[in-house]
């Protein structure tokens, strides 16, 4: 956790931007039968019927500093698919960068060695040297500020059946576009005295 919030203390660098990366997903709901649209001041309602469509997975992608946000849909949420994201970090997004400071969650898939799973091993330690890597804790997430753009994201785009993968990547790319004529960066607070304070009892007892 610490070390998580060394690196928000850290000042906007571009050859260094601070990155953090998120992954949720999406049931692919599609309708049974065609739609009537509301009336004029009345909400739109779904039939109780509707078929499975599959399941949709987005990354999010958040350079908190500036208020960038980008949202990327796959149809998995492999090690292979983590690693296609972080090489377009490196060849896309950040390619003058010297290198990309990441956080993110600590899941099976979010490791170094699954670069050398898709890739062959010259590329694979190419987009590993770029990388500086620092997992959120156990259970800490919620220090993950992709996990809050995830949030928005969901509360304004994705409280509503969605049906296919081409409809969600719509919505992500049109939600992205917005938020890129208003970017808002994120001022983070929360610091690592206020979580020796706060959050006292996670802390090992010293006996003096």
């Amino acid at each position: 956790m610490e070390d998580v919030l060394d690196v928000y203390k850290r000042p906007y660098d571009p050859w260094r931007p601070l990155v953090c990366v998120d992954e949720t997903s999406k049931q692919l709901i599609g309708e049974t039968r065609e739609e009537i649209p509301p009336a004029p001041g009345q909400l739109l309602r779904y039939d109780y019927e509707y078929k499975r469509n599959g399941v949709a997975n987005l990354f999010m992608v958040a350079e908190p500093l500036v208020g960038r946000c980008e949202v990327k849909v796959t149809e998995r949420r492999t090690k292979m698919d983590w690693a296609q994201l972080m090489k377009e970090f490196v060849d896309v997004y950040y390619r003058d960068a010297e290198k990309i400071v990441l956080v993110m969650d600590n899941l099976n898939t979010h490791v170094k060695s699954a670069l050398c799973e898709t890739f062959p091993p010259r590329e694979a330690k190419r987009i590993a040297d770029k990388l500086e890597i620092h997992y959120t804790p156990k259970h800490g997430s919620w220090l993950n500020m992709a996990e809050i753009e995830l949030s928005v994201l969901t509360r304004q785009r994705l409280d509503r059946r969605i049906s296919d993968m081409e409809m969600m990547k719509q919505i992500a790319a049109k939600w992205c576009k917005e938020r890129r004529r208003h970017p808002t960066p994120v001022n983070w607070r929360f610091t690592t005295d206020d979580a020796r304070i706060k959050l006292k009892r996670l802390y090992p007892s010293v006996q003096n």
